[in-house]
């Protein structure tokens, strides 16, 4: 799922009566794998993060204690968020992906997030094919997630155990959700160098053109090392 632009989201911020200096409180009901794409994009495009806060637990942690109200939002007086242009450093193309797959460059790992079935592609969703990009690792973002919360760090930390803190990260999955959760989650174990792939496995997927492997393993046959 590729990222709105600029301009669209801005739009959609004003809609919602966002301004410069407004704060967001972010919830969902999926532990968090939705807000976190929200979360991403205002990142992206430059929005003060210190006002930026996610609720762990979403949904379910603010009906423990009060009821969800049933009446109609308020319209909002429409924003003045002004944002900033995408910021390079947080993402990539299938090009910079297509690069570091011909180059195998050793500084750079290429996380696949998505559930495990379809990156052995036994289950195809968000595209014409199925498989993974050759040489992607597959490491599961929804594990980190039990009962609409968050895991432990100590819990966390052992689903990325080994991922090194000192390569760049390139993650991928096919609705753009799950990616921007392992994001989030690199992000708080304290990695610096993450990106995601702009459109993930439904650009790449439908690419005929581009290269995919089926299996348990990150290079097989023609890619095979």
């Amino acid at each position: 799922m590729k990222y709105p632009t600029k301009d669209e989201f801005q739009k959609t911020l004003r809609n919602w009566g966002v301004n410069n200096d407004s704060t967001i409180l972010i919830y969902d009901d999926s532990g968090s794998a939705l807000a976190s794409r929200l979360y991403y994009l205002l990142e992206l495009y430059g929005f003060n993060m210190n006002n930026v806060k996610i609720l762990n637990g979403g949904i379910k942690e603010w009906t423990s204690f009060e009821e969800i109200t049933k009446e109609k939002t308020i319209v909002k007086t429409k924003g003045n968020v002004t944002l900033k242009e995408a910021n390079k450093d947080l993402f990539v193309q299938w090009m910079d992906v297509y690069e570091q797959i011909a180059s195998r460059n050793p500084n750079v790992i290429l996380l696949d997030s998505r559930p495990h079935e379809m990156y052995t592609g036994k289950k195809m969703k968000g595209s014409v094919r199925a498989g993974h990009i050759p040489g992607a690792i597959n490491i599961v973002s929804m594990k980190g997630i039990k009962a609409q919360y968050w895991i432990s760090d100590d819990k966390l930390k052992q689903i990325y155990k080994n991922l090194p803190k000192d390569k760049t990260i390139y993650v991928y999955c096919h609705d753009g959700f799950r990616m921007s959760l392992a994001y989030l989650q690199l992000k708080k174990l304290g990695y610096k160098h993450v990106k995601l792939y702009n459109g993930g496995w439904a650009d790449w997927g439908n690419k005929l053109s581009l290269p995919i492997l089926k299996g348990d393993k990150p290079y097989s046959g023609d890619y095979d090392l």
